[in-house]
C-alpha cells in the first residue's frame, strides 16, 4: 500500500484497511481543473490538507462539484517537491474522535500542485496562466499572520518587500508581493473578477491580506511599474474582494500513534520528510473532528456550493461576532485557564485537564456562568452549543495532543482580548455585576502565580516564551512561596494589575484588583496551595 494513483484506486486492501477512497473520477477531475481553474489555495500545510481539501472532495464526492482545487506554496518549495508530487499530490487524513476512534480518508481533489517561484518560468508562468483564466473564482489562503506582514518586528520594511515596490510586478521575491503580481496579471488579462479569501486564525483577516495586496499596487501604480487603474481595480469590491472569515480547526503535527496505526494497516514510506528549511512534512495529517468555517458571503466571480458541505456564509458582522464569540468566550479563554494552571500543575497535555475536577469546573464557570451572558449571539452558530462541544467533545480529545505549555505562549497578549472584553462587557451592563466575577479574576490570579516559575511542588519550572514575559516577571521577583504579607503582596503586584495594555482594563478601576491579589495570596501560601486554592474558590 504505497500512497499514488496507482496504488489507491487499483489495489482494493485500502478500502479492506477502512480506507475511504473516493469514487469520482479523479483523472476527469484533474483534467477540468487545470483546464479551466476555479479554485486556487495558498499555503500547503496540515490545516489546508485536513480541511479546505476535504471540503473539495467532499463536494466532488457529493456530485456539487465537478472540479477540485490547485495548492500553492510560496514559503517551503519543497512541501511541494518532496511530499506533494512524489505520491501524486494525495494525502491522507486521520480524523481523531474524541471517543478514541479515528476515520480513515485518501484525499485526492487536489488536481495540481504548484511552487510560488517568480525565478522558475514554468511554475510562475503557470500560475500566470491560472489567474488569467476567466474560471477562477477564488483563492484561499493560510499563510499564518505573519504572512501578510509586510514590516519586521521594528516596524521596517523588509528588504525583500522594499525591493518589490522599487522593481515592480516583473520578478517579485516577497510572498504577497508574488500574489500581487499574480493578481495583476488577472487585471492585464481584462481586470478579471476574484474573491480572495483568507482563511487564517486571525480577526479581520481579509483586511490584512487587503492592505498588504493594495500597499503593493499602490507603489507600483505610484512609480509608473504598474497601470495607473490596478489600484482601482484592487479596491473596487465588485471586481476584487476580500471577504472576512473565521476558521476554527485543530490540525496538530502528525503523531506518532496515528503513525503506527497506519503502519499496521501496511502503509508504506510513510516517513516524514523534513525540509532545508526546518519545515517537518509527512504522507498524513491528523485533525479533531469538530470544524468551522464561516465565510463574508462577498464572491464577484461566483463560489463553489461550499454552504453543501458545511461553509456557513454571511455577512461581515455575522463574522465579526462568531469570531469574538470564539476568541473572547467561548474557546480561548478556556485554552488559556488551562494553560496557566496546567502548567503550575505539571500537566502535560490538554486533554489530561479535562480529567481534574476542578479545572473542569474552572472552565465551566469561565464559559457559561461568567461568560455567556456577556456573549453576542451571532445567528449562524449557538454559543452555547459552542461551547458544549469545546469542553465535551474538543479539549478533553486524548488523541489531540495539545499542551498547556504550547497554548500558554504569548499569554500577556492574549488576556486583553480573552478576558479583558468580557470585564468591559460588565463594566457597561446595566444588569451585569462586574464584582460577580469569580473565575476570571482567578485566572489573573493564576498567571501571576505562572510567573513565579514554580510549580505547585515548590519546583522550578520554564515559562513558555512571551515578549513581555521577563518585564512581567519582574512584578513577582522577590516573592517566594510562603510569603503571608498581603501588603508587600499587593505592593509588588497592582502596578500591573493597573496596567490596561496587558489587562484589556486597569484592574483596580475595574474593581477586580482585591480580590485578584486575595487569591494570589492564597497561591502563594506554599506547596499544594494552587490546589487547596482551587478546591476552596470552586467548591
Amino acid at each position: 500500500m504505497k500512497l499514488n494513483s496507482n496504488s489507491v484506486y487499483t489495489d482494493n486492501t485500502w478500502k479492506e484497511k477502512g480506507f475511504f477512497v473516493p469514487s469520482y473520477d479523479r483523472e476527469k477531475m484533474i483534467k477540468e481543473t487545470v483546464a479551466a481553474p476555479q479554485w486556487v489555495h495558498f499555503g500547503a500545510g496540515n490545516i489546508f490538507r485536513a480541511f479546505q481539501a476535504n471540503l473539495s472532495q467532499r463536494m466532488l464526492e457529493m456530485g456539487e462539484a465537478t472540479k477540485g482545487l490547485t495548492v500553492v506554496e510560496g514559503f517551503d518549495y519543497e512541501i511541494i517537491e518532496k511530499m506533494y508530487r512524489p505520491h501524486d499530490n494525495l494525502s491522507i487524513l486521520v480524523t481523531l474522535k474524541a471517543d478514541g476512534s479515528v476515520e480513515k480518508s485518501v484525499i485526492s481533489s487536489i488536481a495540481e500542485s504548484c511552487i510560488l517561484d517568480s525565478a522558475r518560468a514554468d511554475e510562475f508562468g503557470r500560475l500566470k496562466e491560472i489567474f488569467e483564466a476567466d474560471s477562477l473564482q477564488l483563492a484561499t489562503f493560510t499563510i499564518t499572520e505573519k504572512g501578510y506582514s509586510l514590516v519586521n518586528a521594528a516596524g521596517e520594511t523588509l528588504p525583500a518587500v522594499a525591493e518589490d515596490f522599487e522593481n515592480g510586478p516583473e520578478a517579485p521575491k516577497s510572498y504577497i508581493g508574488k500574489v500581487s503580481a499574480l493578481l495583476y496579471a488577472r487585471y492585464k488579462a481584462g481586470q478579471k473578477k476574484i474573491a480572495m479569501v483568507s482563511t487564517d486564525n486571525c480577526s479581520h483577516n481579509g483586511d490584512k491580506l487587503y492592505a498588504a495586496v493594495s500597499s503593493f499596487a499602490k507603489k507600483w501604480t505610484e512609480n509608473g511599474k504598474a497601470d495607473s487603474g490596478f489600484l482601482a481595480y484592487i479596491d473596487d469590491e465588485s471586481k476584487v474582494s476580500f471577504p472576512w472569515s473565521m476558521i476554527d480547526k485543530i490540525t496538530p503535527r502528525p503523531d506518532d500513534s496515528v503513525n503506527e496505526i497506519l503502519k499496521k494497516d501496511g502503509v508504506e514510506e510513510l516517513e516524514p520528510v523534513v525540509t532545508s528549511m526546518k519545515t517537518w512534512v509527512a504522507p498524513f495529517v491528523n485533525a479533531e473532528e469538530s470544524e468551522y468555517l464561516v465565510i463574508e458571503d462577498k464572491f464577484p466571480n461566483g463560489r463553489p456550493a461550499l454552504e453543501k458541505v458545511g461553509v456557513i456564509f454571511t455577512d461581515k458582522e455575522t463574522v465579526d461576532k462568531v469570531e469574538r464569540m470564539k476568541v473572547c468566550t467561548c474557546l480561548n479563554p478556556l485554552h488559556t485557564a488551562l494553560a496557566v494552571y496546567g502548567c503550575v500543575l505539571g500537566y502535560e497535555k490538554i486533554s489530561d485537564e479535562m480529567k481534574d475536577a476542578e479545572l473542569v469546573k474552572l472552565v465551566n464557570e469561565i464559559g457559561y456562568v461568567e461568560g455567556l451572558p456577556v456573549v453576542t449571539d451571532p445567528g449562524v452558530i449557538k454559543p452555547k452549543e459552542f461551547i458544549d462541544t469545546v469542553v465535551n467533545v474538543r479539549i478533553p480529545n486524548v488523541f489531540m495532543p495539545d499542551t498547556p505549555q504550547r497554548i500558554a505562549c504569548d499569554t500577556s497578549q492574549k488576556l486583553p482580548i480573552r478576558f479583558g472584553e468580557t470585564i468591559k462587557a460588565y463594566l457597561a451592563s446595566d444588569s451585569l455585576d462586574v464584582e460577580s466575577l469569580k473565575c476570571i479574576p482567578l485566572v489573573h490570579a493564576g498567571w501571576l502565580r505562572y510567573l513565579m516559575a514554580v510549580n505547585d511542588e515548590g519546583k522550578a519550572f520554564e515559562p513558555s516564551p512571551d515578549p513581555l514575559l521577563e518585564k512581567a516577571k519582574g512584578f513577582v521577583s522577590g516573592i517566594s512561596l510562603g510569603e503571608t504579607d498581603k501588603d508587600k503582596l499587593k505592593a509588588a503586584v497592582l502596578p500591573l494589575l493597573k496596567d490596561a495594555t496587558i489587562f484589556g482594563v486597569d484592574l483596580e478601576e475595574a474593581g477586580l484588583s482585591d480580590l485578584v491579589i486575595d487569591y494570589f495570596a492564597e497561591l502563594v501560601k506554599g506547596p499544594g496551595a494552587v490546589r487547596q486554592t482551587l478546591k476552596k474558590v470552586l467548591g
